[in-house]
Order: structure tokens, then sequence, then C-alpha cells
């Protein structure tokens, strides 16, 4: 019987802007799942419960706020370590073109464009962001002229787009999706790691794509990405890996063979530093998560 992720349908109408869902209980019962809409998530009094978003697998605070932005990027919060009796949540649901390309392209949207792009991945926000505008998602449900909520939640989206303190949370090769970093050299070495992270791959050989010296290419990644080649590289094996653990029934020292790690033992140990879990561990976090056909 097969495992796989489930499709949402959404209640929301072609005719409405959003939908805002409010509610309280006492567990997270609803399996690893996609949608087309862009989703908005702030979940209260919940520390230890677990999210999953593409293949990152995290423990939550008691306060928590993320944006998916992505049709195909599985998400989900499981109860996993919380003990609270009363988890407040309150999920906000938009269509991907509340915002079209022409809005966003404009000086005043930039920053939203921005943490769209990232939130491709998932986004998730500090505790200090989410202090600073809960009152506005607080007061978002309460809201009956549907005009004044619109402008509500454009202003919820502009102030975290404004914030400094938000991080991407899955792999951008676990889609296989590129990152546009608005640098071309930049982009070229990615391509060039995307296409070839199975295979060895030098400094030299990058630093020869954009006319670099090796000391200089691996000192501008770091300060372009604030990632050093290696880790670059291994992100991106490492993203790849977590898919073919997710959907595939190699064995593990297959899969690491497959993406680039010559060594066993190095690969689980890059795992465990990089995902915080053994690749085994992954892959039955992801099962248990899912569904069966």
């Amino acid at each position: 019987m097969p495992v796989s992720i489930l499709r949402e349908t959404t209640p929301l109408l072609e005719e409405d802007c959003f939908m805002v869902f409010v509610r309280e209980k006492s567990n997270f019962d609803f399996p690893l799942h996609v949608h087309a809409e862009y989703e908005l998530n702030f979940i209260e009094d919940a520390k230890g419960a677990q999210r999953i978003v593409g293949d990152s697998i995290e423990e939550i605070e008691d306060i928590e706020l993320s944006l998916i932005a992505n049709a195909d990027l599985e998400h989900g919060w499981f109860i996993h370590n919380c003990t609270s009796p009363k988890i407040k949540e309150i999920t906000i649901q938009f269509h991907a073109d509340l915002l079209n390309s022409q809005i966003l392209s404009k000086n005043q949207f930039i920053s939203i464009k921005k943490l769209f792009e990232k939130a491709k991945y998932g986004v998730t926000f500090s505790k200090s962001t989410i202090k600073d505008i809960k009152s506005l998602l607080l007061d978002l449900p309460k809201e009956r002229e549907g005009f004044y909520a619109v402008i509500k939640l454009f202003e919820i989206l502009y102030k975290l787009s404004k914030s400094i303190d938000y991080r991407a949370l899955s792999s951008r090769s676990f889609h296989n999706n590129l990152q546009d970093y608005d640098s071309r050299r930049i982009n070229k070495i990615i391509q060039l790691l995307m296409e070839n992270y199975r295979r060895d791959i030098s400094l030299k050989e990058v630093g020869n794509l954009i006319g670099m010296t090796e000391v200089s290419v691996s000192r501008f990644l770091k300060q372009r990405t604030g990632r050093t080649f290696i880790d670059t590289l291994n992100d991106i094996r490492l993203g790849h890996a977590s898919r073919m653990l997710v959907d595939t029934t190699h064995s593990i020292a297959e899969i690491a063979l497959a993406n680039g790690f010559n060594n066993l033992s190095n690969f689980n140990r890059i795992f465990l530093k990089k995902r915080g879990g053994t690749p085994s561990e992954f892959r039955n976090k992801f099962r248990d998560h899912k569904f069966y056909l």
C-alpha cells in the first residue's frame, strides 16, 4: 500500500481574496499535505510540537509563525512532545495571485516579493517579529469589512517582509528549485553545483567558471550566501538525498553514493549535523506523518 502526501482542497473560493481559520485544540490531526494556496500559520502554546516543511523537521517554541508559498511544498504540524491541553492556531490562506507579478514588481512591494520567493521553501519568523505583529494577527479575524480585512493582511505581509529575522526551512534541492541570489556569478555557481553534485567538484573548477581564484571564490560565496563552498555543496547533496529518503526504498548506502557522498559514515555524520537526526530517523519521521492510499 503506497504512502502519499495529501493534496488538500481548501474551502477558499476564487471569488474570495483569503480565508482565516481560528482554532483552539489539543492535538494536530492533519497529515503532511500540500495545497495551491499560500499559507501563513500562527500557533501559540504548543511548545514541543513538531513542524515539517519539506525536509526541515524541527520542534517549535511556545509561539510559532511560518509562511508557505509553494503549491508542492509538503508541510504539517504534529503533536510530538507537546503536552498543552489548549493550542491556539490562526491559519490564513490566500491565493498565489492575490498580489500578482505586476504589483510585486513595484518598488513598494519589492520586500513582499522577496519574502514570497524565500517562502517557496517555507520560512519561519523569530519570536520578536511574531510579537510585533501578533495584535494584527489576532485582529484580522475580527474585521467584518472585507476591504479593510485585505488591507490588514497586506499590512501583516509587509511588516513580515521588512523583518530581518526570518529564515528558510526546506532545502532548495529538495524540490529541485533554484533561488535567485540577484547575482549572475552566484547563480552560475549554484547551477553548476545543482547539475553536477553527484561527482567531485573543486573550487578550481568553480573559479574557472566565473573567472576567480579559488580563494576569491570561497570568500565571495561566504559573503553573498553566508555559507562556505563545502556547506553549499553539501546542502544541495543533502536536499537530493532527503528527497530519495522520502520517495524511494533505496538503502541509505545507495542514497549516499547516488548523491556524491563516497563515504557512508561521512554522509551519516553530515546528515546528523545538518538535520539533527540520522537518515533512518528522518525517513521514519516522514513516513509516520504521511497517509496510506
